[in-house]
């Protein structure tokens, strides 16, 4: 039986995928969002069914407002309701290039999927949730915005990756002071550096640089250790908290001498 249900954006692999199958097994029924892999959301799908939950699969870009809007009626359609709300879905520059030569074309659709689409999604979520708590159909629903150790590591050959991931924390700050009287609690999980699609192309960089201590943790993260935090926010384990950064970076944010 169905008792909790999510969307979470860029569902269909990596770390989006960690977060569906966590929440899955917890019973959660969850609306996996992609862009363009049908077959990889299929499979996520796939392995909810597998874990006894449900799934939703919605095809829609969320740098677009018609589908942020189509997204969040599909799973009001499906589920009637909506308790949970994962901000996950993002992407990297096509090519990456000296902020001295970055393009508004590279810079516009980055900003859009990270940040525009979010937080205008988020919007959208966040007034069908006041309205179903009203209705008495939630109880203490919650926000969780995937960001980034970029949002303050400076990478100057992706710039507008870096801008749109801190620009990921204010919206946290200011969605979460203005849901706090709504009993929706706001967060971000900032993961570091997760083995996934996104991270394949610097693998060997990466490997080097954790054997040489560049996380106290020395080991790649992983898509389940973003995900446990996941679903700990979402099922209430932090109830006074909100606004709250839970770094998954295996030590990343520490500064050490």
């Amino acid at each position: 039986m169905i008792n909790k249900v999510a969307i979470v954006t860029g569902g269909s692999r990596g770390i989006g995928r960690g977060i569906v199958l966590a929440l899955a097994a917890r019973g959660w029924g969850v609306t996996v969002n992609y862009r363009g892999n049908a077959a990889a959301a299929q499979e996520t799908a796939d392995l909810v069914t597998e874990a006894g939950s449900e799934a939703l699969i919605v095809q829609a870009d969320i740098g677009a407002a018609e589908d942020r809007d189509r997204l969040v009626q599909a799973t009001l359609d499906r589920f009637g309701r909506i308790d949970l709300l994962v901000n996950n879905a993002g992407m990297a520059p096509r090519v990456r290039t000296d902020i001295l030569q970055t393009g508004e074309e590279s810079y516009d659709e980055v900003m859009a999927v990270n940040l525009k689409g979010p937080f205008f999604l988020t919007q959208r979520v966040a007034n069908a949730m006041i309205e179903l708590g009203k209705a008495g159909d939630v109880d203490r629903p919650a926000i969780v915005n995937i960001g980034s150790i970029s949002a303050y590591t400076s990478s100057p050959n992706r710039g507008e990756y870096c801008i749109s991931k801190a620009g990921m924390g204010m919206m946290t700050a200011l969605f979460a002071d203005r849901l706090a009287e709504y009993g929706i609690n706001v967060y971000e999980v900032r993961p570091g550096i997760i083995e996934t699609d996104m991270t394949s192309a610097v693998t060997e960089k990466y490997n080097k640089m954790i054997d040489e201590g560049l996380t106290p943790i020395r080991r790649w993260g992983h898509p389940d250790d973003v995900a446990r935090a996941v679903v700990a926010l979402a099922e209430g384990a932090l109830p006074f908290s909100t606004g709250e950064i839970i770094n998954v970076d295996g030590g990343f944010h520490l500064r050490r001498l």
